[in-house]
């Protein structure tokens, strides 16, 4: 079997390179009914498309959806959902030179051992990127999914490099604030300090990477199906799914190594009639089932791989030693346009287990 689905209920199966002709998204198992529109799935899109600000890449691309099957007079049919956004600004000569000589921080030594040297290069292939188009189409019927239980996903950046948000930040905050900036961070003073530290990246021809904090609002107890579907298990796998994600931490995560039991239980009480937790260091999971409290986990990003500095590595083709310098369009930080990534990934992963579950129906109501 081989690894381009993802998802029980609801499954997504992506497909397209970097630069190549278009990535795309199918989806197979969303509930008949659900209204649905290109414009619901552009506005996500909008989030993390390239060449928007300064501090992200000058590839300018369109990223106009094309829903192509599975949707009819406003309606979802039950038929798999096809979606596919065009590559049209292209500059693949880039790739030509150096197509011998695997770039540093990128998969192109192990995707030529594995594929035998006929996986696409250009521009990373199946391995750039770019292919988070279709986590995001996807993503955007998830999301639209989950508000028919009410079921909120936020996600924001709060470390860029060395600089990170040192107070915590409201919903509201998140909600209001996010995509305000090019940095997507709630705080905006935070904001600026972040954008600075990209630019400064800029100007030493390097790159630095962050941190994204998601959060779930909504959630009810009890989605996760143990042992080896847990709702945290499989989120994480989603996350790792995202390119040049190095780590993924749930509620006081590391931290919680060096605390007392004392310190990370969290308690118990009933408010409303309801059992909630006095705190959440378990980050809304426990045996990786959900608890009604808030999801909450965070992501790490490594710097951007694509540098134009001077790097050593070696030439495959004559198997010596050599250097490289990388020329082309790419982010100094990838994390700003991570963030929709991540919102993403995570309600696709939500709405899998929610259908499982029976909370969202496979039918959504009979259309008079």
């Amino acid at each position: 079997m081989n690894g381009n689905s993802i998802g029980k209920a609801f499954v997504l199966t992506c497909f397209g390179e970097s630069h190549g002709q278009c990535v795309g998204a199918v989806i197979d198992g969303c509930p008949v009914g659900l209204p649905l529109s290109p414009e619901d799935i552009q506005i996500e899109l909008d989030k993390r498309k390239p060449g928007q600000t300064s501090v992200s890449t000058s590839r300018k691309e369109e990223d106009r959806v094309e829903i192509l099957s599975g949707l009819f007079n406003g309606f979802t049919t039950g038929a798999p959902i096809c979606l596919i956004v065009r590559n049209l600004n292209l500059e693949s000569e880039d790739y030509e030179k150096i197509k011998d000589k695997p770039r540093p921080g990128h998969a192109d030594y192990v995707t030529h051992v594995k594929y035998g040297g006929f996986s696409d290069y250009r521009g990373g292939g199946r391995f750039s990127g770019r292919i988070t188009v279709s986590y995001v189409m996807a993503g955007a019927i998830a999301k639209k999914l989950l508000t028919q239980i009410n079921i909120e996903v936020l996600a924001h950046t709060i470390q860029i490099g060395n600089v990170k948000i040192t107070e915590n930040v409201s919903y509201k905050q998140i909600r209001e604030n996010v995509y305000k900036n090019s940095v997507r961070c709630a705080d905006p003073e935070t904001a600026l300090l972040m954008e600075k530290e990209i630019l400064n990246v800029i100007e030493e021809r390097d790159s630095v990477g962050g941190v994204v904090e998601a959060v779930a609002l909504g959630v009810p107890a009890g989605l996760g199906e143990p042992v080896f579907d847990s709702i945290d298990s499989d989120i994480a796998k989603m996350m790792f799914d995202i390119p040049a994600v190095k780590g993924v931490e749930f509620g006081s995560g590391f931290k919680a190594a060096s605390l007392k039991g004392s310190e990370n239980n969290d308690e118990y009480r009933i408010r409303r009639g309801k059992v909630v937790s006095l705190t959440n260091n378990a980050g809304g999971i426990l045996g990786g089932i959900t608890t009604g409290m808030p999801i909450v986990f965070r992501v790490g990003f490594k710097p951007t791989s694509s540098i134009a500095k001077k790097q050593r590595t070696v030439d495959l083709a004559k198997m010596e030693e050599t250097e490289i310098e990388i020329v082309g369009r790419h982010d100094p930080c990838i994390v700003p346009r991570a963030v929709p990534v991540v919102e993403s990934c995570l309600a696709l992963v939500l709405a899998d287990h929610a259908i499982r579950a029976g909370i969202i129906p496979r039918a959504l109501g009979t259309r008079k």
